[in-house]
């Protein structure tokens, strides 16, 4: 099975912007649809985007439609979420995840695959 890690969070200020990646290991991303999930304090797990696999298609929440963009590289066996204009409501524990490509995308249930998550602060 696939493993997923994080990288790439930290405490940054309302404007800036981060890359989020995410290094997967034991299997190819190419085989995957491959998603990143945030969970703010007292909330459970939010959509945040997704890559499907070998479309490579995207979609987005519309709370970060415009500002944030999910790319691959399969070669490199690597997702990456760059998140531009940053606003405090983004701040959460950010989630790699994958998933073998049937089935609903937009549900962190369907999901078996999860990286440890990387926090991201944005202070006002």
């Amino acid at each position: 099975q696939v493993q997923l890690a994080e990288s790439g969070g930290g405490l940054v200020q309302a404007g800036d912007s981060l890359r989020l990646t995410c290094a997967a290991s034991k299997r190819k991303i190419e085989s995957y649809t491959m998603a990143w999930f945030r969970r703010a304090p007292g909330q459970g797990r939010e959509f945040v985007a997704v890559s499907r696999w070998k479309s490579d298609t995207t979609s987005y929440a519309d709370s970060v439609k415009g500002r944030f963009i999910i790319s691959r590289d399969n070669a490199e066996n690597t997702v990456y979420l760059q998140m531009n204009s940053l606003k405090p409501e983004d701040t959460a524990v950010y989630y790699c995840a994958a998933k073998v490509p049937l089935g609903e995308i937009y549900r962190a249930d369907n999901y078996p695959y999860w990286g440890q998550g990387t926090q991201v602060t944005v202070s006002s």
